[in-house]
């Protein structure tokens, strides 16, 4: 099977070419700079679109998991947020503070932390209905397109991931 050629010429499982004359560390060229720019500019929209539900991105991705899974132990909802403890618990403590989640000891194990949306934050839920219909139409996507980039990230972080396992001293 041949390997798809990308415009400045390599494949993916090639270095960039020093043939080509192409300077490969401008700015322009590093896809994980697009994907910052990206991320900074759905950043702002949302910063404006939360700005009524009163939660900034992070807290709105936590709410999200929660109006999706319901009660989850701290770490599990780290997991799906892919964040650690240290930068959650902040979080946390503030959507507690702002009266929509609690955090209690599991009664069986000690050790965790419990996580459970308050009657207002489960409320809130009704009120961001709105926030992913104004994000798509925002990007001025179609949704094939907003699908196929979905699906495009998912594999792309899934690549990342096993390259990042790959690079880590000790694993196979």
């Amino acid at each position: 099977m041949a390997r798809k050629s990308y415009s400045w010429g390599m494949t993916p499982t090639q270095p960039p070419s020093t043939e080509t004359g192409e300077n490969w560390l401008r700015l322009d060229r590093q896809i994980c700079f697009s994907l910052h720019a990206a991320s900074r500019a759905f950043n702002g929209v949302y910063r404006v679109l939360l700005k009524d539900l009163g939660l900034t991105y992070p807290q709105y991705l936590v709410m999200l998991v929660l109006w999706e899974h319901g009660d989850l132990p701290v770490k599990k909802l780290g997991s799906f947020l892919r964040l650690d403890s240290g930068t959650l618990s902040p979080l946390l403590k503030r959507l507690e503070a702002a009266g929509l989640v609690t955090r209690e000891r599991s009664a069986r194990d000690e050790r965790s932390v419990e996580v459970r949306l308050t009657g207002a934050g489960l409320a809130l839920r009704e009120q961001a209905l709105q926030v992913p219909r104004r994000i798509a139409a925002a990007t001025g996507f179609g949704l094939d397109e907003i699908r196929d980039l979905h699906e495009r990230l998912d594999r792309l972080t899934t690549a990342l991931d096993a390259a990042a396992l790959e690079e880590t001293p000790g694993c196979p």
